[in-house]
Order: structure tokens, then sequence, then C-alpha cells
């Protein structure tokens, strides 16, 4: 029978992996929190969140693509296409949330037809289909907007991106939902035991039954959903669809899933740690606008950080070889039920 003491420890076990920016999360708020008395108002706190919703769900998506060993730079261009799309569809007069379903889709089939079918099925390098696709979206979006932005103004818009639902902005209830339906995905299905062997072994995952082309068609699908998604929600938070692409959110999104103790080399971490490296950035990014300092000086802070977690990661690597190397009885970087080996039967994880 498990004792609550066993709880706590089996809860304490899972954030090994991003202990760091949790503490580093619990020591900055109430410092700014003293340094800066709106900080922690509810206006403050809403706004620094619905401010970080983008960021939130491409993250999502971005700790699957890591969690398998690769990564994704075209996801700016997916959620700017998407964002076109969305405009576009609705000054056709279709109705709000079937054009919301469909712009999602777009991202859908880009991510998986184009990145997850040259990199599962053509086994072409992460880094070049992904760097390709960007670059070639980005052209895309320019020749079908001709350059100019699209002012929307239908109530879907709206909706997302200044109305309210019980008291909290839309853009929070969205983001809560990607990530308890990413969890759900990443703990609890075949799929997501799949995402974690082929990040850890894909040899080992093929040997198992793990059909390793088709699952990673199938994550940069969900990635470019997850990128379809974000680009309505920013079209919501500006009420416009521009064509220029944040070729900086990718490299974000990699520096949260980092920062959240998610591995280089795929095979380890978790959603749960990506949200704390989001808000971590979501905070830092907050202080640094209350205090008057320029997008330039963020975007170092932003590069800063995500030196910082490659180096992170770089140093839990060597952690776990030298653990290895020494005989160590248990895995140092386990995480119960965001890291686990595929067992025969690849029954989906139930803790």
């Amino acid at each position: 029978m498990t004792t609550f003491p066993d709880l706590i420890r089996d809860g304490w076990e899972r954030t090994r992996r991003f202990r760091p920016v949790l503490f580093l999360l619990i020591v900055m708020i109430p410092v700014f929190a003293i340094l800066q008395g709106a900080f922690l108002t509810q206006q403050n706190l809403e706004s620094m969140l619905v401010n970080s919703a983008v960021l939130w769900i491409v993250a999502m998506g971005m700790t699957f693509v890591l969690l398998s060993g690769g990564f994704d730079l075209s996801v700016a261009a997916i959620a700017a296409l998407a964002g076109i799309f969305m405009a576009k569809m609705l000054q056709q007069g279709i109705p709000g949330g079937i054009v919301l379903v469909l712009a999602v889709l777009v991202g859908v089939l880009v991510g998986g037809l184009v990145n997850g079918l040259l990199i599962g099925r053509g086994g072409l390098s992460v880094f070049v289909v992904t760097l390709a696709s960007m670059i070639s979206l980005s052209g895309v979006v320019d020749l079908w907007s001709s350059s100019e932005s699209f002012y929307v103004y239908a109530p879907v818009a709206k909706i997302i991106g200044t109305d309210d639902f019980l008291g909290i902005p839309t853009a929070i209830w969205i983001m809560a939902g990607v990530f308890l339906a990413a969890l759900y995905v990443q703990s609890r299905t075949f799929f997501g035991r799949d995402v974690y062997a082929i990040g850890g072994n894909p040899v080992a995952a093929r040997l198992a039954g793990i059909r390793v082309p088709g699952t990673l068609i199938a994550i940069y699908a969900l990635m470019g959903g997850c990128a379809g998604l974000a680009g309505v929600v920013a079209v919501g938070r500006i009420g416009a669809a521009v064509p220029q692409v944040n070729n900086t959110l990718p490299l974000e999104a990699i520096a949260a899933v980092l920062l959240g103790g998610t591995a280089l080399s795929g095979g380890s971490g978790g959603v749960g740690g990506t949200a704390l490296g989001v808000l971590f950035i979501a905070v830092l990014d907050n202080r640094l606008a209350i205090s008057g300092v320029s997008n330039d000086w963020q975007n170092i802070v932003t590069g800063i950080i995500l030196v910082v977690a490659v180096a992170s990661d770089r140093l839990r690597f060597r952690r776990a070889e030298k653990g290895a190397d020494l005989g160590a009885g248990s895995d140092p970087d386990s995480e119960g039920a965001e890291q686990s080996p595929v067992p025969a039967d690849r029954s989906p994880l139930v803790t």
C-alpha cells in the first residue's frame, strides 16, 4: 500500500530534471514582487501569461519533438501561414469556428506531410528539412499576403484574443487545455511511450515493434498543429494576421524545453518541466518590460538563456554517463512517468 510519505518522495524524484528552474522561479517571484509592487497584481499576472500563450503552445509541441531527438525551426513560419490562412478564410465569410479548426489542420498537414515525411520516411537531416521549411514557408507567406497585414474583426478572433471566461482570459484557458492534453498524450498513450523510446534509441525502438517513420510523421504533425493553434492565438491577440515571421520563436521554445529538463538528445524530460521553462522566460521578460528594457536586450537575454539551457543539458548528460560508468543502481535523471523504457507489450503509462 502506497503511503503519503511514499507519494511525497515519488513526487520529489519526478522534479529532479527541472529542479534548477523551479528553484529559480521560487527565488525570482518574491524578489521581483519586492522590487516592483505591481508585479503580483492580477492584471500583471494575467498579462504575463497571455503574452506567453504563443510560446507556451509551441513549446508544448516542441517538447515531443525534442523527446524524439529532433527539433523544428519552421514553427514560426507555420504559425504565420496559419494566421494568414485564417484571415483569408474569414474574409470569404466562412464561419469562425470552422476557420479555427481548418487553420490548425493547415499546421498539422504542413508539419506532417512536409517535415514529418521528409524526416521520418526520407531519413533526411532534421536541421536541413526544418530550416528549408522555414525559408520556403516564409516565402509562401510573403507571396500569399503580398507582404501586407490583414486586420481581423471576426468574433472568433475577439473571443480568443481579448474575451474572458469565468473571469479568466480565454488564452489562459487554451494554454491550460493544451498542457493537459499534452500531459495526457505524453504519459497515458502508446504514442507518448513510443516518442520516449525513439528518442532514447531509435534502433531499439524499431526492434521493439515501434513504427518509427510513422511515429515521427505524427510527432511533426503534432508540432505543426501546435504551431497552427499558436498562429490563431497570435491573430486573436493583435487583431491582425501579419506576414512577418518571428524566427526567434523556435529558439525560445527550444530554450524553454531545455530549461525544463528535457534532454537535447531525446528520451527524457516532459511537458511539466517545459511549463516551468516557459514561465521562467515569461517572468524574466515581464520584469525586463516593466523595467523599460528594450526588446533588443530581451533578445540578448533569451540567447543567454538558450546557451545556459544547452550547457545545463550537457552537464546532466555527463553526470548520467559518470553515474553509469560507476555502476549506479538507478538513473540519476530518472523522472518516473517522464522517462521510462519500452516494455514488450508497449502498454501505456498508468502512474
